[in-house]
């Protein structure tokens, strides 16, 4: 038999990997009696551990919830991706986790066996992470809205749209979807009888919030390419779509999904959709790819690519000079 406190790890463990144990199970593990076991049980719940337990000949025990939030058993995997993550969350795009994940972790890798912060800091040396850059979204915001998700409770909410313009929207939460450092939530607008896509950071909560509704069909089954549909072309001016005459596989390497959706049409060739307020813009992406272009629409892009290549011609035939502008004919 295990000596007692290591007997209580073992108890926590088992009861952290399953959600139910019947009495008899937990015992055969542990080789104890049911006596001890239930003597075990109690000394968790004296650490404040919330175990719940079954009464009769079906009952047995689970991990409940409690009021406060315990020390956690985590094995060497968990660990390390716990460590890993916590680092990670500092360059999520949510305002107020950096210090918090700072202190979490400061707590974690103190008490790392030797071995598993060896193994941390591999990954960490071997990694390095680019700076974020843009707009971050709080971490309040975050979990006001999720937890609007969770208890289906509609949201009144102040919205600042990509021009700037101030709005009021009451919205039914349906799921918060992220892309790289940008935050996106799903919603019906009540208003517009319509689903929206809005971003985190340009939304704030107002108090109270609204009442709970009966949840609608998602407007997608893949909300991650519902969102990069919305974010690349609903939102802007004009409306671009070309055959890049390269593997899709190839193409969705230099087009990620907030600059525009990549469907395969053959081995060699791919459709790319996406949206500009600025034609120019889609000019530099579409280069970017260095592949053979058809161009579907629309017709002014053909313009802008056009009026790009004369420029890069003349800056390849001049070296780069300014043109010398017409001589003014006031003037002998």
């Amino acid at each position: 038999m295990l000596a007692t406190s290591a007997r209580l790890l073992r108890l926590l463990s088992l009861l952290q990997t399953h959600r139910d144990w019947s009495a008899p199970d937990l015992a055969g593990r542990l080789e104890v009696t049911g006596r001890t076991l239930r003597r075990d049980v109690d000394r968790l719940r004296s650490l404040g551990y919330p175990v719940d337990a079954r009464p009769g000949t079906g009952g047995g025990y689970r991990l409940g919830v409690g009021a406060v939030l315990p020390p956690l058993l985590l094995d060497d995997e968990e660990a390390v991706a716990v460590v890993v993550g916590l680092r990670a969350a500092a360059m999520s795009g949510l305002g107020g986790v950096e210090e918090t994940a700072v202190r979490a972790l400061a707590k974690l890798e103190q008490v790392l066996p030797s071995r598993l912060r060896q193994r941390v800091g591999d990954v960490h040396a071997a990694v390095v992470a680019m700076p974020g850059t843009g707009p971050t979204a709080d971490v309040e915001v975050l979990l006001t809205v999720a937890a609007a998700v969770r208890e289906r409770i509609s949201l009144r909410v102040d919205y600042r749209s990509h021009e700037g313009s101030q709005s009021r929207r009451v919205l039914q939460p349906h799921r918060v979807v992220m892309s790289g450092r940008r935050w996106y939530l799903v919603a019906w607008d009540v208003d517009r009888d319509d689903w929206r896509t809005f971003r985190l950071d340009r939304l704030t909560p107002r108090i109270p919030a609204g009442p709970r509704f009966q949840p609608r069909p998602a407007p997608a089954a893949d909300l991650a390419t519902y969102v990069s549909r919305g974010i690349s072309t609903r939102a802007y001016r004009h409306r671009c779509r070309v055959t890049v005459h390269a593997p899709q596989a190839v193409v969705a390497d230099r087009v990620g999904p907030r600059i525009g959706m990549v469907a395969p049409l053959d081995d060699g060739s791919c459709e790319v959709v996406t949206g500009s307020n600025d034609l120019d813009e889609v000019v530099h992406w579409l280069g970017l790819i260095g592949a053979e272009i058809t161009v579907h629409e629309p017709d002014e892009l053909r313009q802008a690519m056009a009026c790009t290549s004369q420029r890069l011609a003349r800056a390849a035939t001049t070296g780069g000079t300014r043109p010398s502008p017409p001589p003014d004919p006031t003037h002998p």
